[in-house]
């Protein structure tokens, strides 16, 4: 049994910590970013991590950084063995990296050197990658350049989404930290570097990187498309109005016309190459929906411009 620290924030998380304890080891605390105001009511909303931590009666600390002295004090008074880190969102400095006796343990969602960085899942997607998989590496200050310990391959299936691949990627990476703790406790765990070719980096994406460009092919808008669904959706304007709308599905088909032209009654779309026949979408405000819901409240009709 190893006396672990857990750090994470999101859904993508919580397999990893469930994982950890079912396993058996003792989790001193969990480390998350602190609670945000959401809704309309503007309260405070715990993370998906700290509801976790919180029903296993795990304590639970939220500080803003990692870099205070108070902080780092505190965590080493908890004497971890390892400290494991899924998608924590906050940087883990060189003072807080050499407490654990065996380091610190990151599950990252790609294939490194491949997409090291924030999105790699998103960019997995958008990038029309086939494979990918999920890498438990040892933490260094650079960012996702530390030895691998362990890894596994996943397939990508043609129409994947990111809401689809970030599930899968989760419970993959649950076991394989599982497994390489295990490797840690019983002394067989090696760790092998990175290699310094076909490395690639996964910037965040931004908002305005997130709209449709019409002008693409229907190929690369279809893995645009399904690399941000649900979140942060891609976009664009249509009406007078430039009423904004997520596409959330949809598939490349036949035909042709000027990009971003509304080409039939089933929301055919011209793109640079090809066309897209969008199967779901949101507009601003509304919930998801599928298309024939969709065009029932909000008329898209043949011939519209789509920015």
């Amino acid at each position: 049994m190893l006396r672990v620290v857990f750090m994470g924030t999101p859904d993508f998380a919580v397999p990893t910590l469930e994982a950890v304890i079912a396993a058996g080891h003792e989790v001193a605390a969990v480390y998350c970013q602190p609670p945000r105001r959401a809704g309309r009511g503007m309260k405070e909303k715990l993370s998906p991590v700290h509801t976790a931590a919180l029903a296993h009666n795990l304590a639970v600390k939220t500080p803003v950084s990692l870099r205070d002295d108070a902080v780092r004090g505190e965590l080493a008074s908890l004497t971890p063995d390892i400290i494991v880190v899924v998608a924590y969102g906050l940087i883990l400095p060189r003072s807080v990296l050499e407490i654990p006796r065996f380091g610190c343990l990151n599950v990252h969602p790609s294939l490194l050197p491949r997409w090291r960085g924030a999105a790699p899942l998103q960019r997995t997607l958008m990038a029309g990658d086939t494979r990918t998989g999920v890498c438990v590496m040892a933490m260094e200050e650079g960012l996702d350049t530390g030895p691998v310990y362990d890894v596994e391959p996943v397939p990508v299936e043609p129409d994947a989404t990111a809401a689809q691949l970030h599930d899968n990627l989760a419970n993959v990476g649950a076991a394989l930290m599982v497994r390489t703790l295990a490797a840690v406790e019983d002394g067989s765990a090696s760790a092998t570097a990175q290699s310094e070719t076909g490395v690639t980096y996964a910037e965040k994406i931004s908002k305005e990187e997130a709209r449709i460009d019409w002008s693409r092919s229907a190929a690369d808008l279809h893995n645009h498309i399904r690399g941000l669904s649900p979140f942060p959706g891609a976009w664009c304007l249509s009406g007078e109005n430039a009423t904004r709308i997520k596409v959330l599905s949809a598939k490349p088909v036949t035909g042709n016309g000027p990009p971003g032209t509304v080409l039939d009654d089933k929301l055919t779309i011209a793109c640079g190459d090809g066309a897209l026949e969008i199967l779901e979408l949101q507009r601003h405000g509304k919930g998801a929906m599928d298309r024939a819901t969709f065009l029932r409240g909000f008329a898209v009709p043949a011939g519209t411009r789509l920015d």
